[in-house]
C-alpha cells in the first residue's frame, strides 16, 4: 500500500515539474495558447510516466503533441536534474480531451435552456 502513495505522489510532482518546464524552459512556437497538464500517471515500477495534455484551441492539439514529443528527452532530462530520483521514467504525451468535451457539454446545455426559454416566452 506504501507503494502506491509514492507512486502517486512521484505523479503529482511529475505533473507539477513538467509543467514549469514546458512553460519555463522550451522555446518552440508551437507550444502556446490555451493548454495544460491535466495529470500525470507513473507506471508501477516507475519506469513510464504517462502526461496528459489538454488543448482547447482543436486546430492546435497536434501541433501541440508533435512538439511536446519532440521534446520529450530534454523535458526529461530537465526533469532528472530537478527530482533527486534514480530512474527518471520515460515521458508519454497523450492529448486528454476531458476538458474540451466539458466545454462543448456545457455549450449544447446553454443552448438547450436557451432554445427552452424561447418556447416559455411564446407559449
Amino acid at each position: 500500500m506504501a507503494g502506491y502513495k509514492r507512486v502517486d505522489r512521484l505523479s503529482e510532482e511529475i505533473q507539477r515539474e513538467v509543467d514549469e518546464i514546458i512553460r519555463h524552459d522550451l522555446r518552440d512556437p508551437r507550444i502556446d495558447g490555451m493548454w495544460s497538464i491535466t495529470r500525470a500517471e507513473v507506471t508501477g515500477d516507475l519506469r513510464y510516466a504517462k502526461i496528459y495534455v489538454s488543448c482547447l484551441e482543436d486546430e492546435k492539439r497536434t501541433e501541440l503533441l508533435a512538439a511536446l514529443k519532440h521534446a520529450a528527452g530534454m523535458i526529461r532530462r530537465e526533469l532528472g536534474r530537478r527530482m533527486k530520483i534514480r530512474y527518471i521514467p520515460e515521458l508519454l504525451f497523450i492529448s486528454d480531451e476531458n476538458i474540451a468535451y466539458g466545454v462543448h457539454i456545457a455549450a449544447v446545455l446553454k443552448e438547450v435552456i436557451k432554445d427552452e426559454e424561447r418556447e416559455e416566452e411564446h407559449a
